[in-house]
């Protein structure tokens, strides 16, 4: 009883010297401060949060397995200064296709889903720009964004941790370092503004100023309205080889819009199906939409012919209905542009006439021209309009968005046009390279998609090439030419270019260019631009032509630029034969002497390669050339040609004989 009473009494103590020992405890360390508050720029992460494999199930091949990827990447701005529309980069290296990403589309044009297996830059949207710290009071939500990314990679085995190569910031001005790793999943990097970087360029007004480009496109919003709004679109082309014909412009609407109305172009299909039986339907019960135009996530929008031009209804838009050309401004300058207007309709939420957004991931293409990859849309100062009614005052869209567009060569993309060589001391003519535009999947059937082409006699250029093989073979077996098993394919070119050295003496030099239209369509306003870099500052005339010599990126006139003379810039397409029966169809042709002096060019050996171009253009797109030159020992023409010709008809006739 009194051992029980003595514990009682100590229990007490024992229970306030626990309080007071914990009270003098050594104090916890702090947690350490994140990476991002030591980055005084723009700091980006990115995270491989999740995989799994997805079937089917590939055990012969893992390296074609696909698997799951959930990801994540992130833009804060502990800059002083806003991030106007950023832009990162990422390096997929897995062969990735995206299949969705929140916050951001593609900065390249294209759409999600879509294969990234190379890299690609992310563009914010619908918030492209992020705020400082200090106009926020540190709010993250502002100052900062977080992408979702959802796709599918291959060969990554079920365990790994698949990563991209890197992460930067891509807007002028930045420079980021080597990335870090936060454990195996999460790679970091701050990114800080380049020293060496001058710009003489201020923001107007909080806007980014406009940039240049081969083709430029404004969408200028005109007038708006609760629920829908009035908007000019004109594209501008300031490349001295680009060019558009036919042009196909198409977007992506990213929050329900569609196409009530145009003026100046109009939808390549006219449907309204999505709208009747979907969301728009819906919300806009009491609309016609009989009379609506489009309802596409994706419209195309092609120009108007040029009889549509002063149309009360569809016309009546200045630069409009062109059918679809574009041509470099140093050809003409009203041409080099084209516009349109076009009456979008919005949904919910975004039902407010200051809630403007312009379309996402434009791409524009042409007939035979080049290819182009458009950026984001960038908001701008409003644009300015001279008053329509002569006034001196200027009238201001209610909102202005610029995207860029640039003229791109893909790696292993199929030119659309071709050029064979030819000269005065040889007979045969070097064609176009097989394939050259590219071969069809079945061809490998009759023909070989890999054998050089063979050399032919001049009036095979004339041919279509399904119809040369008997001239071909016959002028094979008369210079005992090896002939390939199965034979070459044809070059599948609708356009072909001969360049011919046509004379050489001790002053000077000249060659004989020659246009060939295989297609159907006839060219209108065409041009074709050949480089020299060796003879180029010898040029003096081009006879049948209108040619000017043009300057390169580095300054140098080695650049012939050629376009029709007045009447004659219409390049036919291809029509039949005298006997359609027998007789093979005949291209489009327009040919021209040009003239070259030895003066300013000391040295230059004509026949040994300088009198060849080493670049060709037909309407912007740049064309397949041969990679060798013909041989200056082989029969010469002059009086030998005419027997030539005599034993080729001869041979000929004998094998259709066979």
């Amino acid at each position: 009883m009194a051992a029980t009473t003595s514990l009682f009494l100590f229990f007490p103590f024992l229970l306030l010297l626990g309080q007071t020992l914990a009270q003098t405890a050594t104090p916890t360390a702090p947690a350490p401060a994140p990476a991002s508050d030591a980055c005084n720029g723009i700091f980006l992460t990115y995270t491989y949060a999740t995989g799994k494999i997805v079937p089917p199930i590939l055990k012969s091949d893992p390296t074609r397995q696909g698997y799951r990827f959930e990801s994540s990447f992130t833009v804060l701005n502990n800059d002083l200064e806003e991030l106007k529309s950023w832009r990162v980069f990422v390096g997929f290296q897995h062969d990735e296709y995206l299949v969705s990403a929140s916050n951001a589309v593609l900065a390249d044009g294209n759409s999600i889903p879509g294969s990234v297996g190379n890299g690609s830059t992310f563009a914010g949207f619908p918030n492209p720009d992020l705020k400082t710290g200090i106009e926020t009071a540190g709010d993250l939500t502002q100052m900062s964004i977080r992408v979702q990314l959802v796709g599918t990679q291959f060969g990554v085995g079920p365990r790994a941790v698949p990563l991209p190569k890197n992460i930067s910031l891509v807007n002028d001005g930045w420079v980021c370092p080597e990335l870090t790793m936060l454990g195996n999943s999460t790679m970091q990097v701050c990114c800080t503004r380049d020293p060496n970087f001058k710009t003489n360029v201020t923001l107007d007004g909080g806007f980014l100023p406009r940039q240049e480009g081969d083709l430029t496109i404004m969408y200028d919003v005109l007038r708006t309205y609760e629920s829908n709004y009035w908007a000019q679109v004109v594209m501008e082309n300031h490349n001295p080889l680009g060019r558009l014909d036919n042009w196909q412009l198409s977007w992506d609407w990213m929050e329900d819009e569609f196409i009530f109305a145009m003026r100046g172009a109009y939808p390549s299909i006219v449907d309204t199906t999505a709208c009747v039986f979907g969301k728009q339907g819906q919300f806009y019960q009491s609309l016609d939409f009989s009379t609506a135009l489009n309802c596409e996530r994706r419209p195309t929008i092609i120009d108007l012919p040029l009889a549509k031009t002063n149309d009360s209804n569809l016309g009546m838009i200045p630069f409009c209905c062109r059918n679809g050309t574009i041509l470099p401004p140093e050809m003409d300058p009203a041409k080099s542009k084209s516009a349109f207007q076009i009456n979008v309709y919005k949904m919910p939420p975004n039902l407010n006439r200051s809630d403007l957004s312009p379309p996402q991931n434009w791409a524009v293409k042409g007939r035979l021209n080049p290819d182009y990859k458009c950026g984001p849309p960038v908001r701008v100062s409003p644009t300015q309009f001279p008053d329509p009614s002569g006034l001196l005052s200027d009238s201001s869209a209610v909102a202005s968005w610029q995207v860029v567009c640039n003229i791109t060569h893909t790696s292993g993309a199929a030119p659309r046009c071709c050029v064979s060589f030819s000269a005065y001391y040889n007979e045969s003519i070097i064609p176009c390279k097989t394939c050259a535009c590219g071969c069809p999947a079945t061809s490998g059937r009759t023909c070989s998609g890999t054998a050089p082409a063979m050399l032919i006699p001049s009036q095979a250029l004339l041919v279509p090439f399904d119809n040369r093989t008997v001239l071909t073979r016959a002028w094979a077996e008369l210079h005992h030419f090896p002939v390939p098993n199965p034979i070459p394919c044809g070059d599948n070119c609708g356009v072909s270019l001969n360049w011919h050295l046509f004379t050489d003496y001790r002053g000077g030099w000249s060659a004989r260019i020659t246009i060939f239209n295989w297609d159907d369509e006839a060219f209108v306003d065409w041009f074709t631009a050949v480089q020299l870099d060796k003879a180029g500052p010898g040029f003096e005339k081009v006879y049948s032509f209108n040619g000017t010599m043009m300057e390169n990126s580095n300054g140098v006139n080695d650049t012939i630029f050629m376009q029709g003379l007045p009447g004659l810039n219409y390049l036919v397409g291809e029509v039949n034969g005298l006997d359609p029966k027998k007789d093979p169809r005949v291209p489009g042709k327009q040919q021209s002497v040009i003239s070259f002096t030895k003066k300013l060019t000391p040295g230059i050996n004509i026949p040994a390669g300088d009198g060849f171009p080493t670049k060709v253009y037909f309407n912007g797109e740049e064309c397949s050339l041969p990679t060798v030159f013909p041989a200056s020992g082989g029969w010469r023409f002059g009086s030998s040609s005419v027997l030539s010709a005599v034993i080729l008809a001869v041979a000929v006739f004998l094998l259709v004989e066979q």
